[in-house]
């Protein structure tokens, strides 16, 4: 449980920053509407950038309860069984298909996370998450869309420029589960191409659109040289819940390890700009630091 000063720590900050969070009671209730986007902001913190740490996939295939049962993915990749004790070794074959499957949290047992910022870039949200990175001292990974980067070259480069990791989640942001081997395989090669071309760097990460995995998705990730990237804490940014419910889902789901999904694309992200400006300062007051997995 969260103590009593870090209770009120949060919430004096938080009404200092214009965002009253909701009480437990009201978590589960409708979430108010029309919140400041400019509310959060608060004195200029600097969290150490870390090297990247160990990294290590859950046991299962599908993130850990702490993020709400709707927003996690609506599948999972299916994980080879444990061996029974005596048996021969994983065969290879086995051995590769558990090397792909999605990572869900960090292997760390301090206060290291993981932010990761989806589908833009967008002209608008995607420089004013950047603003909120830059004053936190706070690297990030963006997994972005190629159809949203791909006449948006200067701004993919800036978020590269910046020191944050630039990710693969698709050409076109589709369900892969439907899609044939062919066209997953143009879905991550055309972005990992634009990537690459804009930046000079390859896409080491790919996330599906919605957690959507499919072993088809996995395994021509994993031949384009990608690892798969889930998330254990999810805010349901994307729905608009409300600013003070986004920031209260990170803040109670967060742990020693998490990865944290927001959303800087695919619609009116200023709810989510305003959770950042109050979330982040938070965490740093708290001891959390943040690295962009390489």
């Amino acid at each position: 449980m969260v103590s009593d000063h870090r209770i009120i720590g949060r919430r004096l900050l938080l009404s200092v920053a214009g965002v009253t969070l909701l009480s437990a009671a009201t978590a589960c209730g409708s979430s108010p509407s029309g919140q400041d986007p400019s509310a959060g902001a608060g004195p200029a913190a600097k969290a150490v950038n870390v090297p990247s740490p160990a990294l290590a996939p859950l046991p299962s295939a599908s993130p850990p309860s702490a993020s709400p049962p709707s927003a996690a993915p609506s599948s999972g990749a299916p994980q080879p069984a444990a061996p029974p004790v005596g048996s021969a070794a994983p065969s290879a074959a086995a051995a590769r298909r558990n090397a792909a499957a999605p990572l869900f949290s960090l292997a760390s047992d301090d206060k290291l996370v993981a932010l990761t910022i989806d589908d833009g870039p967008d002209p608008v949200y995607t420089p004013a998450v950047l603003s909120i990175l830059e004053r936190y001292g706070v690297r990030a990974t963006f997994f972005l869309v190629g159809e949203n980067a791909v006449n948006r070259s200067a701004l993919v480069r800036e978020i590269a420029r910046q020191g944050h990791h630039l990710a693969n989640h698709t050409w076109s942001h589709p369900d892969l589960r439907h899609l044939s081997e062919a066209q997953v395989r143009d879905e991550l090669e055309r972005t990992s191409d634009l990537l690459h071309t804009a930046t000079g760097k390859p896409a080491t990460w790919f996330r599906a659109p919605g957690g959507d995995w499919s072993d088809v998705a996995l395994r021509v990730s994993n031949e384009l040289g990608m690892r798969p990237m889930g998330w254990s804490v999810d805010p349901v940014d994307w729905a608009r819940p409300g600013t003070s419910r986004i920031t209260t889902r990170v803040l109670d789901a967060i742990r020693p390890g998490s990865i944290v999904l927001n959303h800087d694309g695919g619609g009116d992200r200023s709810q989510t700009i305003a959770a950042l400006k109050t979330y982040l300062p938070v965490l740093i007051d708290e001891g959390y630091r943040f690295t962009a997995p390489a």
